[in-house]
């Protein structure tokens, strides 16, 4: 298959967890998705994953993963990342540069505390050490809409935050395909993964993390604010920052150098 791309899942503890996979590269890069891997797993994403990530695939084994299916209430971010040590341990993976996105950000701050052999170097991109208001007041807007069955209104209230204007310009008149496409059975998933987020703090725990770390962050957030970019940094020993000024939530997709960056720092060449 192109990229050597494919879908699979890993046990754990008599649940699963999916993951894409491509590359044929001898060192292992594992990506954390953010808070829409509650909507809908990686499963079925093989080959867009794979294009979009493409640069990766020649230096790396790149690994896509979702969280564990069945996500109890009450489950937090660092259990998450005791589930992604597990998964890494299933497949045989060892030390991996790791980059984690908005909630995929915060579980991969606790595997850099709790599980230091599995992370090599960190890219943590657009999220927070803690929750904050302004992300309170954004996930709890989302969490009703997905109350109210409006998938729609939380698909066009998802991209305005995230994006910018500009974006949200050309897009939004996909919103209401995509609000009746990607619609799921149930958001119970979904409302965990929020919570989570809701819950998470690991700011006393980060002087801990000990890899290179760098981490990305817009000025124009309008899900968590540029200042908690900045906050992670300070607190997170020799970590360097990177701040697009003219991107929010959405510069991972947004800024065309965001991927070389990430290369850069990964030692790969563009």
């Amino acid at each position: 298959m192109l990229w050597n791309a494919q879908n699979d899942t890993v046990e754990l503890d008599g649940d699963e967890m999916d993951y894409v996979r491509f590359g044929t590269g001898a060192r292992t890069l594992v990506m954390l998705p953010g808070l829409g891997d509650g909507l809908h797993t990686v499963r079925g994403m093989t080959l867009p994953l794979a294009a979009m990530y493409r640069c990766f695939a020649r230096g790396f084994t790149v690994y896509v993963f979702s969280r564990r299916r069945s996500l109890p209430r009450g489950y937090t971010t660092r259990q998450m990342a005791a589930d992604q040590a597990d998964a890494m341990d299933r497949l045989g993976l060892g030390a991996a540069c790791v980059v984690g996105v908005s909630q995929g950000g915060m579980i991969a701050q606790w595997l850099a505390i709790d599980h230091p052999e599995k992370v090599h170097r960190l890219v943590l991109t657009v999220t927070a050490p803690c929750a904050n208001a302004l992300m309170d007041q954004v996930i709890t807007e989302w969490m009703s809409l997905a109350r109210a069955g409006d998938h729609i209104g939380l698909m066009r209230s998802n991209l305005h935050a995230i994006y910018t204007p500009e974006y949200v310009q050309r897009s939004e008149w996909l919103v209401p395909a995509a609000g009746v496409v990607s619609k799921p059975r149930s958001y119970e998933r979904f409302f965990a993964m929020a919570e989570a987020c809701l819950s998470h703090n690991a700011l006393a725990e980060l002087w801990r993390i000990r890899c290179p770390v760098l981490v990305v962050g817009g000025e124009k957030d309008h899900v968590l604010t540029g200042q908690a970019s900045r906050e992670l940094a300070r607190y997170i020993p020799r970590a360097r920052l990177k701040m697009y000024p003219q991107y929010g939530h959405g510069l991972y997709e947004e800024a065309g150098d965001f991927l070389r960056l990430v290369m850069r720092f990964f030692q790969v060449k563009p």
